[in-house]
C-alpha cells in the first residue's frame, strides 16, 4: 500500500476540501475576534517554527571552518548530472 500516494488521494477528494472549506469559513465568521487578537502573536511564533522544520535537511550540526572555495557547505543539496565531475 502506497501511503504518500494515499495522503495525496485524500487531499484532492472534493468532499474533504468543501469540509475543510466550511470549516474554516466557520471559524472565520464565528471566531474572526479570537483569532485576529491572536494573529500577532501567531506570527511571532512562526519565525521560529519555521526556522526549526524548514532547515531540517541541511545537516547543520556541526559547523566547520567555511572558506571562500568551492564547498561553502551548500554544494551538497545540488545534484551532479552525468558527465560533471
Amino acid at each position: 500500500m502506497n501511503v504518500q500516494g494515499t495522503q495525496k488521494n485524500f487531499w484532492k477528494n472534493p468532499l474533504v476540501l468543501i469540509c475543510v472549506l466550511a470549516v474554516g469559513y466557520w471559524v472565520f465568521t464565528y471566531h474572526s475576534q479570537h483569532f485576529l487578537g491572536w494573529l500577532p502573536y501567531l506570527i511571532l511564533l512562526l519565525c521560529p517554527l519555521m526556522h526549526i522544520f524548514m532547515h531540517g535537511g541541511h545537516g547543520h550540526g556541526g559547523h566547520h571552518g567555511g572558506g571562500g572555495g568551492e564547498n561553502n557547505g551548500h554544494s551538497h543539496h545540488m545534484k551532479k548530472t552525468e558527465g560533471e565531475d
